[in-house]
């Protein structure tokens, strides 16, 4: 290995020379490693007064304790008012009763009065017109209105009513020739009756 090393300075002894530039090498490599530097850049110191905050856990524990003071306070009272009447008696008899109740009262009855009064009069009110009348003056248009019609009262039911008709005695007539027809056809010697007996005779000969 050391004859294939290459120093910087002239050697008569490679080996030795390779050893002193190895030993200076790391020396060298000590120092830097060890060397201090002048910028400080660590961190800041960290103070644990600033972080844990002893007088605020103080008193929150304080806190905490007078709410649970206060708790279990309240819960004896509690407890005490449920197995006793308790010691204050807030229960109010009173009935409310309105300022001005007998005033609306006859306020009401004034009214129904009055209501009771205006209805016996409407009722014993007579009318002023006639229904008989109008039902004999309606009548009495009607009679006009006939006499001065072109058409009669009620005309398209009467055409309805036609039409039908007609249709019935159409089917009336149809079905009459019908049975006229078969009248014609069963009596002896017609061409029906003859050709029912050729088609007998044909069966017996044919049998």
């Amino acid at each position: 290995m050391h004859r294939s090393y290459n120093s910087i300075l002239p050697t008569h002894n490679r080996l030795l020379q390779k050893k002193w530039d190895d030993t200076y090498y790391n020396e060298h490599r000590q120092k830097v490693y060890t060397a201090k530097p002048m910028v400080d850049t660590r961190a800041p110191p960290t103070y644990m007064h600033l972080h844990l905050k002893l007088k605020k856990l103080q008193l929150e524990e304080e806190r905490l304790a007078t709410i649970e003071r206060d708790n279990r306070i309240l819960l004896e009272k509690m407890s005490y008012i449920m197995r006793t009447r308790g010691r204050v008696d807030n229960r109010n008899n009173y009935e409310y009763r309105s300022l001005n109740r007998e005033k609306r009262q006859r306020e009401l009855l004034r009214l129904t009065r009055e209501n009771q009064s205006i209805l016996g009069r409407i009722t014993q009110r007579k009318p002023e017109y006639s229904a008989d009348s109008w039902a004999r003056q309606w009548e009495d248009d009607q009679k006009f209105m006939d006499n001065i019609s072109h058409f009669p009262k009620n005309w398209w039911l009467m055409k309805e009513d036609t039409s039908v008709q007609n249709k019935n005695k159409k089917k009336e007539k149809s079905t009459m020739g019908k049975k006229e027809e078969v009248k014609e056809d069963s009596r002896p010697g017609s061409a029906g009756s003859t050709k029912v007996v050729d088609e007998k005779e044909e069966q017996k000969t044919k049998a």
